[in-house]
């Protein structure tokens, strides 16, 4: 006869490979069902985006099989609940799990472009996300995602007017592109531009968030200050293309959040414009601006290496005409915007379980 016990028992012996610990102690396993040979339960994973659930699935039928009942019938029903470490007083933002910042040292290296397609293969796999344009002086999240000339609206929470972010394919967005004529430029002082972000973060209401995607602007500077004093910041995500000028500016950009009073995990470094590869020849990819530049920064400075993406005329295609590359059927572009995600996902869920609480930082500047 199976029993519940032995199911477990069975089940301790897989373990998450980025967590390091077995379903079992993570509390990841749900709802068990035993009728005589047909076992089910649900495997609770921290992120929808998971690269590995196809793994775990395969690797709990059979633990299930090899050493309860190898005639059991085992089905494995997979959801996802994204896992946060915040453990600030949660005043700021207070139902947002975690809070992405996608950055570049230089501009020009398609920081928004990824941080764009980032958000929307996160809402794809299931997550609830938004994305906060941080760029005041060079908003391009509007244009992305189909929206210029369009207003958000306010509603009444709890009392107080609030800006409703405009949602576009499953995700909520915010710019400062939508407040001012695209045709002006916005001409503002660093006071004025921080005082924009911090209406971003407190008077907009973003509502349930597995992730919220900060798209900074390039460089190191008052914006970027000012988000790490004023939210809790997760990690980071630092965006480069494979010459050795973008990378010399990444690396300032890394430095940075790596060290002094910022201080932030990095989550990775993704290279963009990697490679090129022709639509009528999808198998060839030609290394215009060098090869592996991102993944050696990504070792010279310990931290994970989060994907290549190539440089495709669906992708420019796509950020022209508001309808970002991972939403085509186009299938390298997709594949490697889809393949960033779980990477990103992964290094979040890591960085949860592994350091320590995410917290806003007090710096004397």
């Amino acid at each position: 006869m199976i029993t519940e016990a032995a199911v477990l028992k069975a089940l301790s012996n897989v373990d998450d490979p980025d967590l390091g610990k077995d379903l079992v102690t993570l509390n990841m396993i749900k709802d068990i069902e035993i009728r005589d040979k047909l076992v089910s339960f649900t495997v609770e994973l921290t992120t929808p985006a998971c690269p590995m659930k196809d793994m775990i699935k395969k690797a709990c039928v059979n633990a299930v099989k090899i050493f309860v009942d190898r005639e059991a019938e085992v089905v494995v029903n997979m959801t996802a609940r994204v896992n946060s470490n915040r453990q600030d007083p949660g005043t700021i933002l207070p139902n947002v799990k975690n809070i992405i910042a996608v950055a570049s040292g230089k501009g020009g290296v398609g920081k928004s472009t990824v941080a764009s397609n980032l958000a929307l293969a996160l809402a794809q796999e299931g997550a609830k996300v938004g994305i906060m344009d941080a760029d005041i002086y060079g908003p391009s999240t509007p244009m992305m995602f189909g929206i210029q000339g369009e207003r958000p609206m306010m509603r009444d929470v709890d009392g107080k007017g609030m800006i409703e972010p405009i949602e576009r394919f499953g995700v909520k967005v915010m710019s400062i592109g939508l407040l001012v004529d695209e045709k002006q430029a916005v001409i503002w002082r660093g006071p004025m531009a921080t005082s924009a972000i911090r209406q971003f973060i407190n008077d907009v209401y973003w509502g349930e968030l597995d992730y919220l995607i900060l798209d900074l602007p390039p460089g190191t500077g008052d914006i970027h200050l000012t988000l790490v004093q004023t939210v809790p910041i997760t990690g980071a995500v630092v965006v480069t293309t494979p010459q050795a000028v973008a990378m010399a500016d990444a690396k300032k950009g890394m430095m940075m959040f790596k060290q002094g009073q910022i201080n932030v995990p990095i989550l990775g470094v993704v290279e963009n414009m990697s490679y090129f590869t022709p639509a009528e020849l999808p198998e060839n990819k030609y290394y215009i601006f060098g090869k592996n530049g991102g993944r050696e920064l990504a070792e010279q400075f310990e931290v994970p290496f989060l994907g290549e993406i190539p440089i495709v005329q669906s992708i420019r295609e796509g950020g022209d005409k508001g309808f970002p590359a991972v939403l085509n059927d186009e299938p390298v572009s997709k594949k490697a915007f889809l393949d960033l995600a779980a990477n990103v996902a992964r290094s979040v869920a890591m960085r949860n379980a592994n350091l320590d609480p995410t917290q806003v930082l007090t710096m004397k500047l």
